[in-house]
Parts: structure tokens; sequence; C-alpha cells
């Protein structure tokens, strides 16, 4: 019987497929899709651009604020040298646009994480053809997202192969687009069409 396990350990060993260093073999492989897409040059790249788009649109947010402050301490100076009837449009004016304000920058704030997810998807979604080399590598039928598993071996985890292969096939995947358009720098700063960077003109209160 040991004379026959010897001369059956050969062949099972070559019905399993070739894989890299590192790599496990095994029916089930884990993932942590969102450390593989922060940690990948993509994903970087992506981070910049959003962090940078951010610290636009938070300069923009702060300067209109001192804008509206200013225009507020107008309005209140007029108060003592007009009626409440030539007051009274004034206000509801000054009120009208700091709603408006308020809303033009919210939405800018979420077109902004819709951006996000958008680059997210279109990382995951070129990310499949690696992920489906790598289960044929090692043999594997299924790669499960490691936090929907309750326990698992760290050896199945192949979050760093991913990362290694999708930096050197993707890289910064700076050619791929989001639905939602680019976030390629034009005069160093990030644009998409999504986002509009111009800001409210600031309240009058003589109109």
């Amino acid at each position: 019987m040991a004379g026959a396990l010897l001369v059956a350990a050969p062949a099972l060993s070559q019905e399993r497929p070739a894989v890299g260093p590192g790599l496990p073999i095994g029916s089930v492989l884990t993932i942590d899709s969102e450390r593989m897409f922060l940690n990948s040059d993509f994903g970087q790249r992506v981070a910049r651009e959003i962090e940078a788009r951010g610290t636009v649109l938070a300069a923009e947010n702060r300067q209109i604020e001192a804008s509206l402050a200013e225009a507020e301490q107008e309005l209140t100076d007029l108060r003592a040298t007009l009626s409440p009837e030539q007051f009274r449009p004034l206000a509801d004016g000054f009120d009208t646009r700091v709603q408006e304000t308020r809303q033009a920058q919210a939405a800018k704030s979420r077109a902004l994480n819709a951006l996000l997810d958008q680059e997210r998807e279109v990382f995951l979604g070129a990310a499949g053809p690696v992920l489906e080399e790598l289960m044929i590598q090692t043999g594997a039928s299924v790669v499960m997202e490691r936090r929907a598993v309750f326990i698992s071996a760290n050896s199945s985890d192949i979050t760093a192969a991913a990362i290694a292969r999708l930096n050197a096939t993707l890289g910064e995947g700076s050619s791929i687009a989001p639905t939602g358009g680019s976030l390629a720098p034009v005069n160093g700063v990030p644009q998409n069409p999504v986002l509009d960077n111009s800001a409210p003109q600031d309240p009058d209160p003589s109109d």
C-alpha cells in the first residue's frame, strides 16, 4: 500500500494546475475587495483625484460661506434704514439664494461621492478577468468576499496576489473612464462633467 501511495503521489501533483509563488490551492478562495481597490494603483490614483476635487470643493464652500456672511451683515445694516415693506423682499431674496447655494453645493458633494462609486465599479469590472485567472490557476471553484465568510484560513486569501496582478495589467487605469466621465486633471485641477465648480453669484441685498 505504501508503494502504491508513493506511485500515486506524483500523478496527483501533476493534475494540479501550475500556480504562482505564494498562491493557495483550494476549492474556495477569499478576497477583500475594498482593500484590493484601495491598495491598488488604480484605487490610489482615484483616491488622489477625489481628494483633490474635495479640496477644491471645500475651499469653494468656505469662500461662499464668507460671502454669504458678508451679505447677511449688509442686510442687517440696511434693516435700520428701511421700512418693513422695503426690507422684506430683500430678506426673502437673500434666504432664497442661501437655500439655492446650499442645494447646489450639496449636489456637487453627492456627485463626487457618486463618481467614486462609479470608479470602484469600473475597477471591479476590470478585475473580474484577473480574479478568474487566479481562480483557474489555483484550481478553485469560487472566490468569496472575505467579509462575508464567517471563518477561513489566512492562506485562502488572494487579495495581495490580486493587487499585484491588477497593478501589472491595469496600472493606474487612467484610460478607463467611469460612466460619469473622466477625472483627468485639466490645468492641474481634476475635472468632471458631472460636477460644476462655478461658484454661485454672491447674494446682493440691493436686488
